[in-house]
């Protein structure tokens, strides 16, 4: 999936933390959401703001962030 549309950057807003189209919801809240258990319907509930696209661009933009991660040898 080509998040690049979805998630933005911008240096004045919240610290710089990747976002999801400009608002003031981060990846890692959205990420954060899920881990905790809540599902795509309640977090699509909780923020009206949020579509389903979202979602998955932010789990899409946090892979592609571990993928980038370098391992370091044993």
């Amino acid at each position: 999936m080509d998040y690049s549309q979805i998630i933005t950057i911008e240096p004045g807003k919240m610290g710089g933390k990747p976002c999801v189209r400009g608002l003031r919801i981060t990846v890692y809240d959205v990420l954060d959401y899920m881990a905790s258990g809540m599902s795509e319907a309640e977090i699509l509930d909780d923020f009206p703001d949020l579509t389903a696209s979202d979602l998955r661009a932010c789990l899409a933009f946090a892979a592609d962030r571990e993928r980038r991660l370098v391992s370091v040898p044993a």
